[in-house]
């Protein structure tokens, strides 16, 4: 296939190299503006240099997908002050039998959370968790934080919602809810137990062993209840710190009740005011010991007992207590249950941007206050980086760039054979490490689906969904493969007393052959 006008092909691959650049390496020193005004600069340059005409470049803006994004971001907003997350973290440690069968747990609740929840949010939330279970039971760390962050990358491409890439393939490849969870499901939960086996095989002996000699564990976290973390999707993507002080929605019901309790009880006052009188202020106050006064003037008895006042507080405390105790219980099964109701009507086959959009606004709603503080934590910077990534992606398509090179490769990549499908598969894989999967997705989608379409249409799907298998696997090669790998070191680097740093070789040495295995075994079960 001949390539578009030479001015528009180096052009228009100056700015897709601009914006490669800056998606991969955000904080280059040169032009340290990070990914999502890297994305928008590769945007803009499309445009001046007329590789797109300005309708051309609002065209490229998928709004189903950001819809999507939107919606979900919303609702896990949400779950998240709910408690969601703090009772999967808890599930991590409860009633566990060893370092064995935690690797396991951690594995199967961080897979299916971010099937649901997304593998990003299930990393940002458990990885503190993880750590914390790690040093309490004088165990090294990295086998668990590589069972969080490979099962969640595995867990996610199982659902449409489980990663952004899985978002533009079920909406370009008009793949239901239900037809995605059916076609990968089995090769994710297949995929999940051997990452199990794979990590328990290759740590063995550190899940045997009480110490690491690499890490040496220098302090064991005293046992305490898990506390939800307060987090902002906005800073998935840049790593920034969570910041534990913000606003849950909820009422802080211990806080309050003790601190209303010490204040009245302080006082130590019991007042027993006769009908006769006719003012508050009338009435003194006596703060020592166990004694009547009486003012004849002003017919008012002033009672001091101690275990009374103790007695009268508690009571009107206890029953405020159990009212805003049973608002909060109903507030929370109100949002799981709008949750549950959203993803079935996914799986009934509604339309999955509306769908979210509307569970997100009935949330709103259900909330009954302002919601500007929710509103507030959406991840706008990814929203925006969509943008400008589907404009900078069409532009870079103008220059028949990728169509000259899928024209290279369709002959040696159709699905229909194995030998093609495991060459697609290599380049997949390699691509959505040089040029991250979501790019990849867009890249490659349209031409690997219009392939195996000329096969059949069972097939197109089936281009599509190993199209998501292997993308997302691909996150697993190495540390920088995907978002949610670079979360969970960074989190952990930074927990507060636990912090532990896991490595780039650590991490390859583990997720180069866990990656091929996964992934070629998944292959073989993808329907």
């Amino acid at each position: 296939m001949a390539l578009a006008a030479t001015s528009k092909v180096v052009l228009g691959s100056v700015a897709f190299l601009i914006f490669w650049v800056l998606a991969v390496f955000p904080a280059v020193p040169f032009l340290p503006i990070g990914r999502t005004a890297g994305s928008l600069l590769g945007a803009m340059l499309m445009v001046i240099f007329k590789v797109l005409s300005p309708d051309e470049a609002y065209g490229a803006i998928d709004l189903p997908i950001l819809g999507l994004l939107f919606g979900t971001m919303l609702v896990t907003i949400f779950l998240e002050r709910a408690n969601m997350f703090k009772y999967l973290g808890k599930l991590l440690s409860w009633k566990s039998r060893g370092p064995k069968d935690l690797l396991c747990r951690i594995c199967l609740i961080s897979a299916i959370s971010s099937a649901f929840f997304t593998n990003d949010t299930s990393c940002i939330v458990l990885t503190e968790f993880v750590l914390k279970i790690a040093r309490q039971h004088d165990l090294p760390p990295y086998p668990f934080l590589l069972a969080l962050a490979s099962s969640a990358n595995i867990g996610s491409s199982a659902t449409p919602i489980g990663n952004p890439q899985n978002l533009v393939i079920a909406i370009q490849g008009k793949i239901s809810f239900g037809k995605f969870l059916m076609g990968i499901f089995p090769a994710m939960i297949v995929g999940v137990v051997v990452n199990i086996l794979f990590l328990i095989a290759m740590y063995w002996k550190v899940l045997c062993s009480p110490k690491d000699e690499e890490n040496p564990i220098s302090e064991v976290v005293v046992e305490e209840e898990a506390v939800s973390h307060q987090f902002s999707p906005a800073r998935m993507s840049h790593l920034t710190p969570l910041n534990p002080q913000e606003c849950n929605g909820s009422v802080e019901l211990g806080n309050t009740v003790q601190n209303s309790s010490h204040a009245l009880v302080s006082s130590q006052v019991h007042v027993i005011k006769d009908q006769s009188a006719t003012s508050e202020s009338e009435v003194q106050m006596v703060h020592s010991g166990t004694k009547e006064e009486t003012n004849p003037s002003k017919n008012v008895a002033i009672v001091v007992d101690k275990p009374v006042v103790a007695h009268v507080v508690q009571s009107s405390e206890g029953k405020d207590y159990m009212n805003v105790k049973w608002k909060r219980v109903l507030w929370k099964s109100c949002v799981y249950a709008i949750t549950l109701v959203m993803l079935i009507a996914m799986l009934i086959g509604l339309n999955m941007a509306w769908t979210a959009i509307a569970a997100a606004i009935t949330l709103v709603v259900l909330d009954f206050k302002d919601a500007g503080p929710s509103l507030d934590k959406v991840s706008y910077s990814l929203l925006i980086f969509f943008c400008g990534m589907f404009i900078t992606i069409e532009g870079f398509k103008k220059t028949d760039i990728p169509s000259a090179m899928w024209d290279a490769m369709e002959p040696y990549s159709r699905i229909d054979h194995v030998s093609g499908t495991a060459i697609l598969a290599v380049v997949i894989l390699v691509l959505s490490n040089l040029a991250s999967n979501v790019p990849t997705v867009l890249l490659l989608g349209a031409r690997v689906a219009a392939s195996a379409a000329a096969i059949s249409k069972a097939d197109e799907q089936k281009a599509w969904l190993i199209l998501a298998w292997v993308s997302t696997i691909a996150g697993n090669f190495s540390l920088l493969g995907s978002a949610a790998n670079l979360i969970v070191c960074e989190q952990a680097r930074r927990a507060p007393n636990l912090g532990y740093t896991l490595t780039f070789w650590t991490h390859l040495k583990f997720g180069l052959p866990s990656t091929l295995i996964v992934t070629a075994i998944g292959l073989t079960l993808i329907r």
